[in-house]
């Protein structure tokens, strides 16, 4: 009996080794499997041999996606007749840190690495030779497949982004290098399948609620089909001349290789550069084709279009993210012009539709927004400024000014300045703005002790200055001081670096918020030596833009009374015999 009893045990072990085998053989098939195949696709044409199609004759594409049933419909016009407004933790959290990271920081060259890996002479093409070969035999796949940053923790680091004081994160879901960075249903290049073998935006969502931190989550991928086109190309010159790079492999090029089964078209597209200028901006530094549509591709275009989307809403039905985000230069993804060159559709309306609705019927409200880059005033829409911050007061849209510290994705020898950070921060809340700073990780997921040190002391100066930030309002001005050209002198504009950190501003340079608790702060550019007298010109009693005599004035984080007198042609402060501040001071006026 016990013969018997033991053969059952081993028979029944043996079953579920081989039921566990299968299923794991069947789980990785439907993974590499898309959800809906890539339509045929003709063979391609000589390069620059095919005009455009015109852009402006040709009618959008009604997609006609499965959005989730609400009242919000794929149209601009119920978009904007249903939403609610601007939720007003958008308004209040003034401060944010973009996480935008990704296989690209293994590159350590900065922006756009996978895509300038097929660029000869670059900082990146010389970076990927020296660790991974020649791109005709070891590409941005292997860059995915080696990918591995362990020291990524998004519980250490939303703490860390917290304690600098930081209301959202901006979390990057997909950039234009086209691979996930979640469990994906419709991209199986994705973080789970290949490289760290993690769902990273689940980590970090779940970060994010652990330390009350609103979270978005941003998408790249709509113009990756021009963005790639450099991986279809070859060296001109040397030894490998002629020799295609990895763009150009088909599925059954993988089989027998670590790669089999995925589709090297579900990451890097299809060879477009028969369309005319295609080929000739993919090795520009940022410029997309003239405007126009990829009218020979119509079917692969919708295709296209439909991935995009249904990638977007993956991320919506199952992450629950406070914002989405969209990158672009135009009005929106899919309109046939800008970045949204190759097809116009209602890609961009069916996914804020289906996320609205979503919202709707998950939360009981709608508290969510959707970034559209530079979108023009739209109800439900967020616009962002890349780099610069406008020179004048923008209330009639809510906008986030956006930089990196160095630049996208980490390269060696960035410049770490806290000054820099909490001017540009203030340059933004000054014209009714809010501001997301991309401080880069390195390859492995951490912080250089240079970006530990510059966000804790960020940190200090958001809890010491927190009243004049955090739900504050632009005043009647954006600030007064020094002019140049006829305008008045502000933060230079650009990637955050060594030209912001030694940018002088004076004692003469100020910045004006209305806190949320109705007093007027007036922040001081620059560190004033300690007893030295300061002027605010636009306070005084002849100016108009105080209706009543100022009561009191007092120095942000310092307990001791001021002196300060107002007089006809400004506000005159005299600061404490004690000035140990290392940046900008604000001072409130009641």
């Amino acid at each position: 009996m016990m013969k018997i009893l033991k053969a059952c045990v081993c028979f029944a072990i043996i079953l579920l080794c081989f039921t566990t085998i299968r299923a794991q053989s069947t789980n990785k098939k439907s993974a590499v499997k898309a959800v809906t195949p890539i339509p045929q696709i003709p063979p391609p044409g000589a390069i620059d041999s095919t005009p455009m199609g015109d852009w402006n004759s040709f009618s959008e594409v009604k997609l006609n996606l499965p959005i989730y049933p609400g009242p919000f419909k794929p149209t601009w016009e119920s978009i904007e007749s249903n939403y609610p407004g601007d939720p007003a933790w958008l308004r209040d959290a003034k401060f944010g840190i973009w996480v935008h990271f990704g296989p690209q920081a293994s590159g350590e060259s900065g922006d756009w690495y996978a895509r300038r890996l097929y660029t000869p002479g670059t900082p990146a093409y010389k970076k990927h030779q020296e660790k991974y070969g020649h791109p005709s035999e070891a590409g941005y796949k292997e860059v995915l497949r080696d990918w591995n940053p362990k020291k990524l923790d998004p519980a250490k680091l939303a703490k860390i982004y917290k304690d600098a004081g930081a209301k959202f994160l901006m979390i990057q879901g997909v950039h234009h290098d086209n691979y996930d960075l979640w469990n994906s249903k419709y991209q199986p290049w994705n973080s789970v399948n290949i490289g760290p073998k993690r769902d990273l935006l689940k980590e970090w969502a779940k970060a994010c609620r652990a330390n009350n931190i609103r979270y978005g989550v941003t998408f790249h991928h709509e113009y990756t089909w021009w963005w790639w086109q450099t991986a279809f190309g070859s060296d001109t010159e040397g030894a490998k001349k002629g020799i295609p790079y990895d763009g150009n492999l088909t599925l059954a090029d993988g089989k027998g290789k670590w790669w089999e089964g995925y589709d090297p078209r579900m990451l890097y597209g299809i060879d477009l550069r028969e369309y005319k200028g295609v080929a000739e901006k993919s090795h520009s530094r940022s410029s997309p084709p003239s405007p126009g549509i990829f009218s020979k591709h119509l079917d692969y275009a919708k295709w296209y279009a439909t991935n995009w989307a249904m990638r977007m809403m993956d991320v919506v039905e199952h992450y629950d993210p406070d914002f989405i985000y969209t990158d672009g230069t135009v009005q929106g993804p899919f309109t046939g012009n800008g970045t949204g060159t190759g097809y116009k559709a209602d890609a961009m309306q069916s996914v804020i539709a289906d996320y609205y609705n979503r919202t709707l019927a998950h939360r009981g409200k709608v508290n969510t927004f959707s970034i559209v880059k530079f979108r023009d005033k739209t109800s439900g829409i967020v616009t962002t400024e890349e780099f610069a911050v406008p020179e004048n007061i923008k209330t009639n849209q809510p906008w986030i000014a956006e930089a990196p510290v160095g630049d996208w994705y980490y390269a060696p020898n960035f410049t770490y300045d806290s000054g820099m950070m909490i001017r540009y921060v203030i340059e933004a809340i000054a014209r009714d703005g809010n501001a997301a700073l991309c401080v880069s990780l390195l390859p492995d997921g951490s912080l250089d002790e240079g970006s530990l040190k510059m966000l804790k002391e960020v940190g200090i100066w958001m809890r010491r200055n927190g009243e004049a930030v955090y739900g504050s309002r632009s005043w009647k001005i954006p600030g007064e001081g020094e002019q140049q050209n006829g305008k008045l002198k502000m933060l230079p504009g650009g990637k955050l670096g060594q030209k912001q950190a030694e940018f002088k501003f004076s004692k003469e340079d100020f910045r004006f918020t209305i806190g949320k608790n109705g007093s007027l702060y007036a922040f001081c550019m620059t560190a004033p030596e300690k007893g030295a007298e300061l002027k605010i010109k636009s306070l005084g009693l002849e100016q108009n833009y105080l209706n009543k005599a100022i009561k009191n004035v007092s120095l942000v984080g310092y307990k001791g009374k001021l002196e300060w007198k107002q007089q006809n042609d400004g506000l005159i402060i005299n600061c404490p015999s004690e000035m140990p501040y290392a940046t900008a001071v604000a001072f409130k006026v009641d």
